[in-house]
Formats: structure tokens, C-alpha cells, sequence
């Protein structure tokens, strides 16, 4: 439960799981000097619900506001020899569910992507849209390539800014076999409004990470995250997440419980604490098709959704398509088409809202 002192709340807390993963939307956030406690603890940045929902006014996220795939991977040690494995990361518990449903699209987009070298890709993003605030993204990567990282070409450094003059500053080490950490800089304009260091500890059979956000001594404010997973089976793995905030006018924590069963074909997932509770449900049917169930309740608005996703594979066609509803009457759908020979997709997206009148289009270009 969190306690609240009387007085104007200086430091925001948006709290759904992972509460530093939707950046892009923190300097929203701040301006309003809003607490919101989501109890679903899945992070935002791979969420359709959220920071992908159709209709949104937020600007689209950037690229690498959630943790790299490869940050979620298995590592290298998970057991083969039938002792219980590493569970993994915290936030790829609902991941491939997630993964299921389209990304929102609207507008015209064009990414183009380049590498330099061994060590260095580059890409530029143009979006243009009626909706929401059009710009221009320059993003920089330099890759790493050690003895710890399961994927030779995990980003060490990526730097990122946009034509409002906003800057984003990651940094992913990968200290040794066992311990990584994640540093986090975000600017929006002149401001800063995200600083975040995180830790995390990869056991044989579970996990456990550490998280500070946004340290202020003369505020004397601070946000600590703790994360934690047990792997209990083969199957089963269970764990929770702590999440503590302090400030002058305000200081509490929430406490939720997480759980996950998977089989080589599915994975059921459930989060639940004082905010809310989230589930989702993978399946996996063949090859070619994938779908995804997701539930989400939130004591704090009131509200539940419950979404349905799919993935289809036409690896003949060079198409990959993905559709989603929902509870609150949205239907859309995105396609992309690999145009070959060329280094280039074809992305196709819709969402309707029929409850709003609502409808969003947009179309897409990558390059490289």
C-alpha cells in the first residue's frame, strides 16, 4: 500500500512493473507531477495496451526504451544436464506474448539503417503524422563483442536524439558471466528527467536485480526497484517485485508476486499486487501462427482490458502479419512485406476503434 503525505508530490512515480522502461513518456509525466500505481508489473515498453496503444497521443517509442532481446535471453549457463535452469530476466516474463501483438503505426515512416563498421551502426528515422508531434531521429550504436555476451553484437553504447533537441544515453556492460549492468540518461531539452543504474545477478537456477532511479540529495528523493526469480521446476518460476519511493512529500512501496509456467509449445504468465493484477497466455499452434491472450485489471482506475493477439508467418511470401482486439472495441492489424532483392520492408498498418469513430493508418519503409 502507499502512504502519502500531505503536499504537492515532487517526483513522479508511475509504477507498472518495470516503472523506467516507457521513457520517452517521462517528461509527460513530471510535467503533470502525477502518482500513478499500475498493478501490472510488466514493463511498459513491450506492452500493446500501453505504451503501444492504438489511439495514443504519446509519441512513439524509442527503439531501445525496453531491455535488448538479448538483455533477456537465456545466458550461456542456463543447465543441460537436467538441474533447474536460469530463470531469466524480470521483464521478459510476459514477452512472448507480448511479442505477438502489432506495434501501433501510424502515419508515414522511414528508417534507414546503416553499419559502419564492425563496431558502429548508425540510423535515421522520419516521421510524419497528423496525430501526434512529427520528427527526426538520430540513432548510434556501438557494439560490443566480449566473453560474457551471449550475442557477439549486443550494443554496448546507444545514443539517440531527436530534432527537439531531446537526448537518450544507454549504456549495457556485461561485467562478468553472472553480472550485467544497465545506465540510463534521458534529457528533453535542456532538462534532465531520467537517471537510472541497474544491476542484475544471474544465478544458476534464479535472478536477481537491483534498480535506482533518479536519485535527487537535495530533494532527498530516490526510487529503488528490486526484482526477483526462483526458478521451482523445470516449468515453474516464481518470484516478485519491490518497488520503494521516497520523497518530501510522499514515501511508500508496493509489493507484487509473479509467476510463470511454460511447455515447449505455451507459457502462462500472472503478476498480482495491490494495483492490479495482469495474466497473459502464449500458445504457439504451429510454425507459421502464433496467438496471445492478455488480461489486465487496475484498482487504481477501475478498469480491465482483456486483449487477443496473433502472429502468421508466410515465409514463402516473405510476410509476417499481426492482428489484435480487444476489450475496449479495437481491431488492428500490421503487415510486413520483405521487398526482395531490395534491403527493405514494407510495413502496413490500421487500428479502428469503433467505440471512438476512430482510425489510424500508416505506412512504413525500413531500410537495411
Amino acid at each position: 500500500m502507499l502512504y502519502r503525505k500531505p503536499g504537492k508530490i515532487k517526483i513522479p512515480f508511475c509504477f507498472q512493473g518495470d516503472i523506467f522502461a516507457g521513457f520517452n513518456r517521462v517528461a509527460q509525466i513530471r510535467s503533470r507531477n502525477c502518482c500513478a500505481l499500475m498493478g501490472s508489473v510488466l514493463a511498459l515498453s513491450s506492452g500493446p495496451g500501453h505504451q503501444n496503444w492504438p489511439f495514443s497521443t504519446d509519441p512513439p517509442p524509442s527503439r531501445w526504451d525496453a531491455h535488448p532481446a538479448h538483455w533477456d535471453s537465456p545466458p550461456r549457463w542456463e543447465r543441460r544436464d537436467g538441474r533447474l535452469p536460469n530463470p531469466g530476466s524480470f521483464h521478459s516474463l510476459h514477452r512472448s506474448c507480448k511479442d505477438v501483438f502489432p506495434q501501433q503505426i501510424e502515419g508515414v515512416k522511414m528508417m534507414i539503417n546503416k553499419t559502419l563498421s564492425s563496431f558502429f551502426k548508425v540510423s535515421h528515422t522520419l516521421h510524419l503524422s497528423a496525430v501526434s508531434p512529427s520528427y527526426y531521429r538520430f540513432h548510434v550504436e556501438h557494439l560490443q563483442s566480449d566473453d560474457y555476451s551471449k550475442d557477439k553484437d549486443a550494443p554496448a553504447l546507444i545514443g539517440e536524439m531527436d530534432s527537439s533537441g531531446s537526448l537518450n544515453a544507454h549504456a549495457l556492460l556485461h561485467l562478468t558471466e553472472r553480472v550485467r549492468a544497465r545506465t540510463v540518461f534521458q534529457t528533453q531539452q535542456s532538462q534532465f528527467v531520467t537517471w537510472q543504474f541497474e544491476t542484475e545477478y544471474r544465478g544458476n537456477d534464479f535472478t536477481a536485480a537491483v534498480t535506482v532511479a533518479n536519485p535527487d540529495i537535495l530533494r532527498e528523493s530516490v526510487i529503488l526497484v528490486a526484482h526477483f526469480l526462483q526458478s521451482v521446476s523445470s516449468g515453474l518460476v516464481l518470484g516478485g517485485e519491490l518497488v520503494y519511493h521516497r520523497g518530501r512529500a510522499e514515501e511508500g512501496g508496493i509489493l507484487t508476486l509473479a509467476g510463470q509456467y511454460s511447455r515447449p509449445n505455451w507459457v502462462a504468465t500472472l503478476n498480482a499486487g495491490k494495483g492490479g493484477a495482469h495474466a497473459s497466455y502464449y500458445h504457439r499452434a504451429n510454425k507459421q501462427i502464433q496467438v496471445g491472450v492478455e488480461f489486465e485489471a487496475s484498482t487504481r482506475t477501475q478498469e480491465t482490458t482483456t486483449s487477443f493477439g496473433y502472429q502468421m508467418e508466410l515465409p514463402e511470401a516473405n510476410m509476417v502479419f499481426r492482428g489484435m482486439v480487444n476489450s475496449r472495441c479495437i481491431i488492428g492489424g500490421v503487415l510486413e512485406k520483405r521487398l526482395t532483392p531490395l534491403p527493405a520492408t514494407l510495413i502496413m498498418g490500421a487500428f479502428v476503434n469503433h467505440r471512438g469513430d476512430k482510425l489510424q493508418v500508416g505506412l512504413g519503409v525500413n531500410v537495411g
